[in-house]
């Protein structure tokens, strides 16, 4: 079992929070992360109030009765809970990614309802690893390879994952010992499933020594990395801040031209997407809009472009434009492909965004 001690240091930055919302499934990751918080909280005069949610996809017969499992074993422990219905059609493609942001939508609203600011999900060491994992095998930049954070933002809730650095073996072993209840999904060994098959690479790697914890220190160092990259790229690109405007940005292409690459890329890529305010892209999209303005820069060549709900064009006269696109008509299609990145609110944060980019448009 884990000690009160590693529970008090798990779970310690989240005593200021007045609610937390865990989020749990039945299976013996998120079953450890709520009778680890209980225990937590039980040792403490005070803090946050406990609730937990289950979101129930229906993708399973079994998953109705897992779900209560699940409650039954919550309420138990006097923590009050909610079962989340995933209802309507269910995709056919992409069904683990849609799942995903389904069952995150259905608990930030849940959230909400309850007064809980904070999220809190079973993500472990070996989730990490896999994570980073994809991302490698896609060609990811640092930001993706810095893996998931211990507490992130999304849509005005912040979401933690204090298990992070716990290994998997140990919450399995955890709820053996302490006799909590827990199932397994077989969807867990479906290879059809991406993030399974990186499971399997996985397993051989740490065969060869680079196992949970090695990937724990590779994330580590592109987190540093990338922290070191965003600052950088936030100082130099503050130059251009008086070519932004609340819907448009403007600045002479040359001076974007002369950045390190990687800072003309967060910077055009920002200010599209704060203009535009569009969702998460992929990043050789965003690449290749980038190398398109650059060359058109080359030649003295005007181009217009779509990136994330913006409008970019690149007069002949050196100057990039952008502001927000018009309305398309239907069945007309853009001359050049759309990409899509996350909004910002601040030019650091707007530079900084780049770690969004880093996953490839995937979310953990």
């Amino acid at each position: 079992m884990l000690t009160p001690d590693e529970g008090e240091a798990l779970f310690a930055p989240l005593s200021a929070a007045p609610a937390l919302l865990l989020a749990i499934s039945g299976g013996p990751d998120s079953m450890a992360l709520l009778d680890l918080a209980v225990r937590w909280r039980a040792a403490r005069p005070s803090g946050p109030a406990l609730f937990a949610a289950t979101v129930d996809h229906g993708l399973r017969p079994e998953s109705a009765a897992e779900a209560e499992m699940a409650g039954a074993f919550a309420r138990k422990l006097a923590v009050p809970h909610t079962t989340l219905p995933w209802t309507g059609d269910k995709p056919a493609a992409r069904l683990q990614e849609r799942a995903r942001d389904a069952r995150y939508a259905l608990l930030r609203a849940h959230a909400a309802s309850i007064g809980a600011g904070v999220i809190v999900t079973a993500h472990h060491a070996d989730d990490q690893a896999e994570t980073v994992l994809m991302r490698l095998t896609r060609g990811s930049s640092i930001a993706g390879l810095a893996g998931m954070k211990p507490l992130t933002a999304r849509q005005g809730v912040a979401l933690a994952r204090p298990l992070l650095g716990v290994a998997k073996a140990r919450l399995v072993a955890h709820c053996e010992a302490a006799d909590v209840p827990f199932v397994r999904d077989p969807s867990n060994e479906d290879e059809r499933f991406g993030r399974v098959r990186a499971r399997r690479i996985a397993a051989v790697l740490a065969g060869e020594g680079l196992d949970a914890a090695g990937w724990a220190r590779l994330a580590s160092r592109a987190a540093r990395a990338e922290d070191a990259l965003a600052a950088a790229a936030a100082q130099a690109c503050a130059a251009f801040a008086a070519g932004r405007s609340q819907g448009a940005f403007c600045a002479p292409m040359a001076d974007i031209a002369e950045l390190p690459e990687e800072f003309a890329l967060r910077l055009v890529g920002a200010e599209a997407a704060r203009v535009g305010a569009g969702a998460p892209p992929r990043l050789e999209r965003l690449e290749a809009a980038c190398r398109r303005l650059l060359e058109a820069h080359r030649t003295r060549a005007a181009i217009t472009l779509t990136l994330a709900g913006a409008r970019i064009r690149l007069t002949r006269a050196g100057v990039l434009e952008i502001t927000p696109e018009g309305p398309r008509r239907r069945g007309v299609a853009s001359q050049a492909p759309s990409v899509h990145v996350s909004g910002s609110n601040t030019a650091s944060d707007a530079v900084a965004w780049g770690a969004s980019l880093g996953n490839g448009g995937q979310r953990a």
